[in-house]
């Protein structure tokens, strides 16, 4: 065995240890080459793409040398410490600050919206049917826009209300002037309004009648007024009331009756059903003869028996007579032409004038 076999066999584990030390280094030599080869990468800002070579390994590194700022608020597909690789798409998007209120709170939030509408989509902000966006849903976002939510909220609700009720009056010729009677309490009705409230953030904004219905009718007072006028006791010595004259006599009277109805009668059977064998034929109740331009019949409630009238249009008279059909103010004229009589009819709107027991004269 020669010198040179003899001293690689004895040194044959030093061999082997230095033949792996070399392959080791060999290997890190080009690992180290291999990481710091050009890689092709691509970034997109905003939207905007471009495509460059890079030998830096970090993301970070790569933004710095590419000169692309980021904020911890913007949006990037990649973590900045991440390992670039050669084909790699990085997406970055920039966010813009906002004040955001809603729900009772105001904070500054970062959207990559571009309009008022998109920030509230990215920023998961649920907007209501109802609900107020301000400003408008399709203005442009500006940096620290003030972007606010308002909660609208509808509720109804029935509100009762009564119906005054109307007090009608009728006349009520029983009944004397100044007196009333109640014929038919009156009754309330009851009227349901349905009332719509709208609420803005839990404050009550408006609210408005948006339906009403009468759940119960009012029912009427109605009031009896009287139009009987009251009776009066004249005596004769009851004050004149006023002087006139009339057909050149002047004369005081105690009381005025005006709108009274005139008719007329005889002393035939048409009017009184006694004929001239009666023993009572052209006798009055007061006991005096008939005659015609004095005798009058009436009511003595009205006009007491043996006074003296003056009606306008007819006269002086006498009260002497009465009647079944004469009652209130209704005056029976005594006419000797039983014919005449019953063409006089029905006579209307007279004024009468009560003088007294005594007729006037001219001197």
């Amino acid at each position: 065995m020669t010198f040179a076999l003899r001293w690689t066999h004895e040194n044959l584990r030093m061999i082997s240890i230095i033949a792996l030390i070399s392959f080791a280094m060999t290997f890190m030599f080009l690992m180290m080459l291999h990481g710091t080869a050009i890689k092709r990468v691509s970034i997109v800002v905003d939207g905007q793409e471009r495509t460059f070579q890079t030998r830096e390994e970090v993301l970070q590194r790569v933004l710095d040398e590419q000169g692309i700022a980021v904020s911890e608020n913007d949006r990037i597909s990649h973590a900045l410490d991440a390992k670039v690789k050669s084909g790699d798409r990085i997406a970055i998007t920039h966010t813009t600050p906002v004040q955001l209120t809603a729900d009772g709170e105001t904070k500054t939030v970062y959207t990559v919206g571009k309009t008022v509408e998109a920030a509230l989509q990215d920023l998961n902000v649920p907007v209501g049917e109802l609900d107020k966006v301000i400003p408008a849903k399709e203005t442009e976002v500006s940096p620290h826009a003030e972007l606010k939510v308002v909660r609208v909220t509808k509720e109804t609700a029935d509100v009762q209300e009564p119906i005054a009720f109307d007090t009608v009056t009728k006349s009520e010729p029983q009944l004397l002037k100044g007196k009333e009677q109640v014929l038919q309490e009156g009754q309330k009705g009851l009227l349901v309004k349905k009332l719509e409230k709208v609420y803005e953030d839990g404050v009550l904004v408006s609210e408005q009648v948006v339906d009403q219905q009468v759940q119960t009718e009012s029912k009427q007072r109605i009031v009896a007024v009287g139009t009987k006028n009251p009776v009066v006791v004249l005596s004769s010595s009851s004050p004149n009331v006023e002087e006139l004259t009339k057909n050149g006599v002047k004369f005081g009277y105690k009381q005025v009756i005006k709108n009274v109805t005139l008719t007329a009668y005889s002393a035939g059977v048409s009017s009184t059903g006694k004929d001239e064998s009666h023993p009572q034929y052209g006798v009055t109740s007061s006991g005096a003869k008939v005659t015609e331009g004095r005798t009058i019949a009436v009511d003595p409630k009205v006009i007491p028996i043996g006074w003296w009238v003056y009606i306008e249009g007819v006269g002086f008279r006498r009260a002497e007579d009465t009647g079944s059909a004469v009652k209130g103010n209704k005056i029976d004229v005594f006419f000797e032409n039983g014919d005449y009589a019953t063409r006089f009819g029905t006579k209307r709107g007279y004024t009468v004038y009560i003088i007294g027991p005594k007729k006037p004269s001219a001197d």
